[in-house]
């Protein structure tokens, strides 16, 4: 019974080494989640259109954001195990080679958004208007996501900071910083969408400035504490004396990252495909989506954090050639994170006649959002799975499988069924959206199948 039980929970020591990694990551997303439900609730405020152009924009930047976190994951992996392994030399060449991706591809999705944004945003508006009007809510959402081009790069340059210190252990420091954006974010937007303080009332408009405002406000806080701490952060010392990057090492970042950079790429297009069928059942059905996703990364928090406990734990274990504790390590946090996302289902489905309540969007917007939340938090711990289950097997480097496991899987099964049922059946948005989200149980089967077989745990970085 002991035996049975010490090989699914942990001890008070385990407990208490994640909740020290995990406090800040929670801390930091919680606040950060909970001010953009206030965001939204900020610019629902404006109207069914705003809402609408704010969500389709933000869903059409979501593809180079997660881009970004693909390709600098790769990277991640071997910054982590070399952390593990005390190689500063391999964190610091892993740095710079974030760098050169990370800047590269942000300046080319900038270029493509000028270029392609409008044809992006309007395909989004080809259903019923119910209604509202699609002229405004293209209209509004071009002018927002051209301001929020503007926040794109110091947005890369705090992921690959914030993210290189989390691998080396450091959660605090970029806790700090994002509480601090948030902040900003959240006063300059009572600012600036509503015209306090003598300011403009810029609307939307002035929901993407703030936010872009807040972005530098968090580079600048991560970035200097970094170069103030460099006999805590030694990899940070002379990153930019060289621009060095060892030829064998880039080449093996870049075999692990590119399938993590074009399954993000590759899954974030299946998403904003899904979208786009979600949106042919009316501007409605958009509004209510944006409402319940919203909703969803709040009561995610938890579940987004275990991904990078899984990341962190685990690669350090397996760069100190630790095989056998990785892998317990890992089967303690899957079940931790199972027995968390049952309660917060639970949650999520209590707060579902609540949540759409905030907003001032009609009775129609309000009772699809009701459904969508309960739905949402029914599925959650299936979804939790799948999360924990994709970083297992991402943190031993083999990225090809969690291209398979991730995107394939998006395209092959999710986008193909909710192509055909929003085109081939009458069915409506919540009887659509149910379908969608529990079609993740024949991944959930995968997932077990995989993590039963071991062959994920290995060590990346010991021949460097």
């Amino acid at each position: 019974m002991n035996m049975n039980k010490s090989r699914w929970f942990g001890d008070k020591h385990f407990y208490r080494s994640v909740l020290t990694l995990l406090i800040p990551i929670i801390i930091q997303q919680f606040i950060s989640s909970f001010v953009s439900l206030l965001d939204n609730v900020m610019v629902g405020s404006l109207g069914t259109e705003a809402i609408s152009a704010t969500s389709i924009a933000n869903t059409v930047l979501s593809v180079l954001m997660l881009a970004i976190f693909g390709g600098l994951s790769g990277a991640g992996i071997f910054s982590a195990q070399f952390y593990g392994k005390g190689d500063m030399d391999g964190m610091r060449h892993t740095f710079r080679f974030k760098l050169y991706f990370g800047l590269s591809i942000t300046v080319l999705a900038i270029v493509i958004y000028i270029l392609f944004g409008e044809a992006f945003i309007a395909s989004f508006l080809r259903g019923e208007s119910n209604g509202g009007d699609m002229a405004l809510a293209l209209r509004e959402g071009k002018d927002y996501l051209r301001i929020m081009l503007w926040g794109q790069i110091p947005f890369t340059l705090v992921q690959i900071y914030a993210g290189t210190l989390r691998e080396a252990g450091e959660t605090r420091a970029p806790m700090v910083a994002g509480i601090c954006a948030i902040c900003t974010n959240l006063f300059l937007n009572w600012v600036l969408i509503f015209g306090h303080l003598g300011a403009p009332q810029m609307g939307v408009r002035g929901a993407a400035l703030a936010t872009v405002i807040s972005r530098y406000v968090e580079l600048a806080i991560v970035a200097v504490h970094t170069h103030r701490h460099t006999d805590q952060y030694i990899f940070i010392r002379g990153a930019y004396r060289s621009g060095y990057v060892p030829g064998r090492l880039a080449g093996r970042i870049s075999r692990t990252g590119v399938p993590l950079l074009v399954n993000e790429i590759v899954w974030s297009l299946g998403m904003t495909f899904i979208n786009q069928f979600y949106s042919t059942r009316g501007l409605n059905a958009v509004a209510a989506l944006n409402i319940t996703g919203t909703a969803w990364n709040l009561f995610c928090v938890i579940m987004f954090a275990m991904g990078s406990a899984v990341s962190i734990m685990v690669g350090q274990r397996l760069g100190a050639g630790e095989l056998q504790e990785a892998r317990d390590t890992d089967r303690k946090l899957i079940v931790l994170t199972e027995i968390i996302h049952i309660i917060i289902g639970a949650a999520m489905v209590i707060a579902a006649p609540a949540v759409p309540r905030l907003y001032n969007v009609t009775p129609e917007v309000r009772d699809l959002t009701r459904q969508m939340l309960i739905i949402a938090g029914i599925s959650l711990p299936l979804h939790s799975f799948a999360h924990v289950t994709y970083f297992t097997i991402r943190s031993g480097g083999r990225t090809l499988i969690t291209f398979l496991f991730d995107a394939v899987y998006t395209w092959a099964v999710t986008v193909t069924l909710a192509f055909c049922l929003t085109h081939f059946t009458g069915m409506s948005i919540v009887e659509i959206y149910f379908c969608v989200q529990f079609i993740d149980v024949v991944k959930l089967v995968i997932g077990l199948l995989m993590l039963r077989s071991d062959f994920w745990a290995r060590n990346v970085v010991k021949d460097i």
